[in-house]
């Protein structure tokens, strides 16, 4: 079954890709509903590079959901105007282990109307056998939550260059 957001982000769309590879905007996109902390060494990393993240979960912070492996790939489509943060990753343990299919796709390009705002769509597609129906329904409501807390931060993304990093004119 398929999550699906199409929201227009109140930001430029190089801002947008940044924050969606941001760990730190997606730990609060997911607050407090969750609480994700990293598993690697190192902790998170400033930006999300391709490749394996082991995170952990928690529900409300509390709960202990499990562990689960972040898988991301990077794409880029039509000449580069639209560009795509694939997470094909998995659950490991606990509850989240019930998800036998994740295939996330975040995706940002200039808004159509050439307004010099951001179209994101969102796309998640999960299989949990008998559990499908109420893993998707909470999901659901889960990604909403998420449209609202990207639509809600999207206006503070924007970058600005410190003034001696300001290129030539």
């Amino acid at each position: 079954m398929r999550v699906l957001l199409k929201l227009i982000l109140d930001c430029d769309p190089d801002a947008a890709w940044r924050a969606i590879r941001s760990p730190a905007v997606f730990r609060e996109v997911s607050s407090p509903l969750l609480d994700i902390e990293s598993l690697a060494a190192d902790g998170f990393p400033t930006v999300w590079e391709p490749g394996q993240h082991p995170v952990e979960i928690r529900g409300g912070g509390i709960v202990p959901l499990g562990k689960q492996i972040i898988r991301l790939s990077v794409q880029t489509r039509q000449h580069g105007d639209v560009r795509i943060l694939h997470d094909s990753g998995q659950p490991v343990t606990g509850a989240l282990t019930a998800v036998t299919l994740w295939d996330h796709r975040m995706a940002v390009a200039p808004d159509p109307k050439g307004t010099g705002k951001t179209l994101y769509r969102d796309q998640l597609t999960i299989g949990a056998g008998l559990l499908t129906p109420a893993v998707w329904y909470s999901l659901w409501a889960f990604w909403q939550w998420r449209g609202h807390k990207l639509k809600e931060l999207a206006p503070t993304w924007a970058y600005d260059l410190p003034r001696d990093e300001e290129e030539p004119a």
